[in-house]
């Protein structure tokens, strides 16, 4: 199967936006490489961090967050690696290693040959699915 997805700059996914589990997948499957192994690894520790876990696209990244309270992450693919943006992660213990220009966001970008810490992962997203999300 040949994937038509086409990929902005960073081979990014441009996937339609949209609300719920398709959209989200639709991306994942789009991701190029080993990206859409990593992908479908973060959507399954999500969804086992959060039960009923919310899921868009919107633009071009998938976003993760509860109902009624907003988003709390997003991914987004890089050419050398994807993007995990915790949106309130300056609250997050520890703290994620990646600065921005919020200062309530805090990334974790994730290479190719990185070992993911699962563990600490979930965590992260447990810690963040019970802070107040963002509006967008």
């Amino acid at each position: 199967m040949t994937n038509k997805t086409p990929l902005l700059s960073g081979g990014n996914p441009q996937i339609a936006k949209g609300v719920g589990d398709a959209p989200v997948q639709a991306y994942i499957a789009a991701m190029p490489g080993w990206k859409s192994d990593l992908g479908r690894r973060l959507d399954a520790l999500i969804v086992g961090a959060v039960p009923g876990v919310a899921k868009a696209v919107k633009w071009n990244s998938p976003l993760y967050g509860v109902e009624g309270d907003g988003w709390f992450l997003s991914l987004h693919c890089f050419t050398r690696y994807v993007k995990v943006a915790f949106f309130r992660g300056a609250a997050l213990d520890p703290i994620p290693p990646g600065a921005s220009k919020s200062n309530d966001t805090r990334y974790l970008d994730i290479h190719e040959n990185d070992e993911l810490d699962e563990a600490r992962f979930t965590a992260w997203v447990k810690q963040a699915s019970r802070l107040p999300g963002e509006r967008m």
